[in-house]
């Protein structure tokens, strides 16, 4: 084969090459990049608008190991402006007529904040503000304002710019705090504000598109599966997943403790919430309703959210002593004088035992119905917000069915599930918290995440009325430097400017979403790089929960229907409490044994089998202390798996799976004064 004449370089091309080498060794760009602003920086972006103030390119694909990096936002509400009447949260975080629109006042608020009466309520003082936004921002957004838009389109594309790679928006409304505000400009339906939320949320994703080319080029993708939230992350864009936290979901309030909806409601609602993209949510907040108690609020806000509760409810909150470590919030009986005045002549908020901290109300039964219907459509339960008794049995469920999908996205779940979360593959996420804190908590909880190889994530609640990391001061011996170099260090991000307001998160604390990656700086500051390094692996540990929760399926029962034999059975004339009740599906029948300690139920699994995981549905008379045994003949028995500190409800043992054909749950002492009681034992192989 003949080899082609080798060509001489053309004097062009040399210099050509010669202008590359001298632009690398200089560290410039080369001239044609300028008129080339890169694929993350829009073509049309609306003039006048806010500016981002971070340069660089943000980074795409995955680590050596094909993990996706970046950090996640658990709890967010971008179009929270939308719920409660349409006036509450001021400002929008995206409008067709520009910025301005965007990011004004809400019209009460007009000349100097004396009607907004949210404001003062949530925050005290007198409300009084400088209402105008765009373009001078004197007075919001700001840390300690509740009421303001936070969520500005812009500001959240800064925090995606420094890293962020993945957005919880929760859709959220309230309908009693709708009814009883004096200012609203549409109906308190809770589940039309929901779709209105959904609606607008696609809307920002056009918006957004809009300015880089059409559908599909922006940076703001929502996704409505782990696959697709992984490609967009590989991509470098911001994946957003649609939640819901609400009081009445679907309409399941209760009033006088009786259910205002159906399991058919529950179907539909559920069917509808996942054809319009969401895929993880609350089955209470803030108010019991006909699903769950919920965990209290503290204070002056707890007072007004039970006086809410009894406008919604009939009911105000009911305590007992907790039984376990875990307890709910402590209600407080400070006065919330402008709430109370809602309550009817001649009723009070009632006081509370000091050793009384738990909700007596935890999973109803539909409750229970809606947490099964969640597993069924691979959405993900998030328990922030349910009282004790509720989050408890709703792990008991989703232990008993080994699923993973199970959220704490802003610190409202007791610490003392974490580990059990974390064992179930779940995923948990801090509030934003002040630095030192947030770095506090991150490293009371490293130790787990080593454990179970998870990252961690913050939920900033913008826009959810909860309050934002203040200032530390510029005083402080380690302020943040501007500008400074994003996680990834293939950024750099300076102060953040939008009108004629540039902010600082050392003077002004952390006043909006675009302060996000400043706040992530100041957490490395104070808490050290170990910290910023588990919330940037937050982006595959989250997906790693949501994909196990679509790729799970519903274990075979080994002993459904399976011939049962026990050491005795109660005696009844009218009901039949034989061994095979508590392996015949049906939770309406149980096996109960005569009254003494030492018993056991006997299930014949046909021929040997791996068995790893069994699930008892105890009735009222419960074992506080018993052994799941295993046996290839009837007659070798070894222990799997054994407690002394059973407390009833739903048990799931999980052990090494080991080939058995026998199983025996071998009961040695009673919790109760009864003898022992099985509504269903399940049998399973992992």
């Amino acid at each position: 084969m003949t080899r082609p004449a080798r060509r001489r370089p053309r004097p062009a091309g040399l210099l050509a090459l010669c202008l590359a080498v001298t632009a690398l060794l200089l560290g410039l760009a080369p001239a044609s990049s300028a008129a080339d602003p890169g694929w993350w920086n829009p073509t049309a972006r609306p003039a006048p608008d806010s500016a981002i103030n971070v340069t660089g390119e943000p980074f795409k694909g995955t680590d050596a190991q094909g993990r996706v990096r970046g950090f996640v936002d658990a709890h967010d509400h971008l179009m929270s402006n939308e719920g409660f009447g349409g006036r509450l949260i001021c400002g929008k975080p995206f409008s067709e007529q520009g910025v301005a629109d965007a990011l004004k006042d809400c019209p009460e608020h007009y000349p100097d904040g004396t009607l907004a009466v949210f404001d003062y309520i949530t925050n005290g003082g007198d409300g009084r503000h400088d209402p105008d936004g765009w373009p001078t921002f004197k007075d919001w957004p700001a840390h300690d304002s509740l009421t303001h838009q936070q969520n500005y389109y812009a500001w959240v594309e800064r925090a995606w710019r420094g890293g962020q790679r993945v957005l919880v928006n929760d859709l959220v409304t309230n309908g009693v705090i709708c009814s009883v505000y004096f200012f609203k400009d549409r109906g308190c339906d809770e589940m039309t504000a929901i779709r209105l939320e959904a609606k607008k949320t696609y809307d920002m994703q056009a918006y957004v598109d809009s300015m880089f080319g059409g559908p599909g080029k922006g940076w703001f993708r929502i996704v409505t599966s782990s696959e697709q939230a992984r490609q967009v992350i590989e991509q470098g864009k911001l994946a957003v997943v649609l939640g819901v936290e609400t009081s009445e979901p679907f309409g399941c309030k209760q009033v006088l403790d009786v259910s205002q909806c159906s399991k058919e409601d529950i179907d539909r609602g559920l069917d509808e919430l996942y054809g319009l993209g969401v895929r993880s949510m609350f089955l209470c907040h803030k108010f019991d309703n006909a699903l769950c108690g919920v965990r209290f609020d503290q204070g002056a806000l707890g007072t007004a959210i039970n006086v809410g509760q009894f406008l919604s409810t009939g009911t105000f909150w009911q305590t007992e002593r907790c039984t376990g470590p875990q307890h709910d919030n402590p209600i407080g009986l400070a006065p919330a004088a402008a709430a109370e005045k809602q309550l009817p002549a001649g009723v009070a908020v009632p006081a509370y035992a000091a050793d009384a901290q738990c909700n007596t109300r935890g999973l109803t039964e539909l409750g229970e119905y809606a947490v099964r219907g969640m597993t069924k459509r691979k959405m993900m339960l998030e328990v922030d917000h349910m009282s004790v008794k509720a989050a408890g049995r709703a792990f008991d469920i989703l232990e008993a069915e080994s699923y993973p999908g199970v959220i704490s996205s802003h610190s409202w779940m007791d610490l003392e599930w974490t580990e059990r979360l974390y064992r179930l593959g779940g995923f948990a996420a801090q509030y934003m918290n002040g630095s030192e804190a947030f770095s506090a908590e991150a490293k009371r909880t490293d130790a787990l995440r080593d454990k179970y190889g998870v990252g961690y994530g913050y939920g900033t609640d913008m826009n959810g009325v909860g309050g934002w990391p203040g200032p530390r001061g510029a005083d402080t011996a380690n302020p943040v430097r501007y500008p400074f170099r994003s996680t990834d260090g293939g950024s750099v991000i300076d102060r953040q400017t939008t009108g004629q307001r540039t902010w600082d998160l050392n003077t002004d604390g952390a006043s909006h979403y675009g302060l996000v990656p400043d706040w992530i700086e100041d957490i490395r500051l104070t808490g050290g790089q170990g910290v910023v390094d588990d919330l940037f692996k937050g982006a595959e540990s989250y997906l790693g929960t949501w994909g196990a929760s679509e790729k799970h399926k519903a274990g075979v029962n080994l002993a459904a229907g399976a011939p049962a034999s026990a050491s005795s059975a109660e005696w009844n004339p009218f009901t039949s409490y034989a061994p095979g009740r508590a392996v015949d599906g049906n939770t309406g029948t149980r096996w109960a044994s005569n009254w003494s300690d030492d018993q056991w139920l006997r299930i014949d699994l046909g021929a040997p089998t791996p068995v790893g995981r069994v699930t008892l549905d105890w009735e009222r008379a419960y074992a506080k202390a018993y052994r799941i045994e295993l046996s290839t003949d009837g007659a070798n028995w070894q222990t799997a798996w054994s407690t002394t500190t059973g407390d009833g409800g739903l048990d799931t043992a999980v052990f090494t799976a080991t080939p058995a054909r026998y199983v025996r749950v071998h009961a040695t002492q009673r919790g109760t004064q009864w003898g022992y009681s099985l509504n269903e034992v399940g049998v399973h192989g992992r």
